[in-house]
């Protein structure tokens, strides 16, 4: 109750706070990248149950020849990357911690298709409500492996308090200042994850 209350409170004084940000952010993309301005998605989140997430979008609709996307790199525009930099793609999450579906701190929501790539224990990431920020963002965020993510998901879920939430609060703004962890390793996202122990390559 009390973690649902701080939810709604400080997500509807930012809203509220940054609505002008959010207004210069939703034209900066509809100039620069067309339509839609916003990234929609289902996810999975408490205990599993599905909802759609929103962010700003990033990339734009750049194929191949054969019709295909282009790599996450290629479709990465100026705006998006900066965006991302500071994390303000992110914003419009609050609204889903403002409807429920989300809470200001917990592991992230991730891709539907990787449910069935968790081992039992990575599992346990979803006893909680998915969050804009968490443990694992404010310990290294896109630059720790998979499974570092999610062992940190873990100990999350079984010693959340509100002090630590605060703590992971106060840590991500400081994170996002010094732009630490916005990308993993060679790659312009994170990669995809395949579990714990995929199958070969053929």
């Amino acid at each position: 109750m009390v973690k649902r209350c701080l939810d709604l409170t400080v997500s509807s004084l930012l809203l509220l706070l940054i609505w002008p940000i959010l207004v210069l952010l939703w034209v900066l993309i509809r100039w620069g990248m067309g339509t839609p301005t916003l990234y929609r998605q289902v996810r999975p989140g408490y205990r599993g149950r599905l909802f759609q997430v929103y962010k700003f979008r990033t990339m734009n609709e750049s194929r191949d020849v054969d019709g295909l996307l282009l790599p996450d790199r290629d479709r990465l525009t100026c705006l998006g990357r900066w965006m991302r930099r500071l994390s303000l793609d992110e914003l419009p999450q609050l609204f889903n911690v403002v409807l429920g579906d989300m809470s200001l701190v917990g592991p992230r929501p991730l891709l539907m298709q990787y449910l069935e790539r968790y081992s039992p224990e990575q599992a346990r990431r979803h006893e909680v409500r998915p969050g804009i920020t968490g443990w694992a963002q404010v310990n290294g965020r896109n630059a720790l492996s998979w499974e570092e993510k999610f062992r940190l998901d873990v100990w999350y879920v079984d010693h959340q308090t509100f002090w630590l939430d605060l703590r992971i609060l106060f840590l991500t703004a400081w994170k996002v200042v010094r732009r630490d962890g916005i990308s993993a390793a060679d790659s312009a996202t994170m990669p995809e994850f395949l579990g714990t122990n995929p199958p070969p390559k053929s």
